[in-house]
């Protein structure tokens, strides 16, 4: 695949994809309005809702880097219909395996502080996170193992699932 064609579908899948789970549906259950009922008040409202706009800025920030790395490293798309052609280590792979889904979660959760709405944290973004688990587990995994073998062992070897290391990981 051409890096320009890995370009146009990577961008079309970041429109479909995270675009949908962490833009408008998120949107959806809120109209991106602020929570009424026990909307924080006083000193609490603004450190809550800062930290929520923080998260919801870093997670974007990796979004486009993780997407960003499958164009220029993988040479391929996060779509699992236009696979790379090379495994992503690099740029944030190197501290955890799964930054993209981990982005998302934290752009949900970034947006139920920001907007004080509990329920998209504790359900939406909760549900979220076991549904990417239960994929990673149970499709990603064995896909990638399939596809390229003793490298990704090796890899999953070093580097943890859903907890970001503190030291590079260093292709052997």
């Amino acid at each position: 695949m051409r890096k320009s064609t890995a370009a146009l579908g990577s961008s079309l899948f970041f429109a479909a994809a995270p675009g949908v789970v962490a833009g408008v549906v998120p949107w959806l259950l809120t109209d991106w309005r602020s929570g009424a009922a026990g909307d924080p008040d006083g000193w609490m409202a603004t450190p809550i809702r800062a930290a929520g706009g923080l998260l919801l800025a870093v997670s974007a920030a990796v979004l486009v880097h993780a997407f960003a790395r499958f164009v220029r490293e993988g040479v391929g798309t996060p779509a699992p219909v236009a696979p790379t052609g090379r495994l992503v280590v690099g740029g944030l792979y190197r501290y955890v395996r799964n930054p993209m889904y981990l982005a998302v979660v934290g752009a949900v959760a970034g947006q139920a502080l920001l907007l004080w709405r509990p329920v998209v944290l504790g359900a939406y973004a909760a549900g979220l996170a076991a549904l990417f688990a239960w994929f990673v587990r149970w499709y990603e995994q064995p896909a990638l193992r399939r596809q390229f073998g003793a490298e990704y062992e090796a890899y999953c070897a070093a580097v943890p699932a859903w907890r970001p290391r503190t030291r590079p990981y260093r292709e052997p």
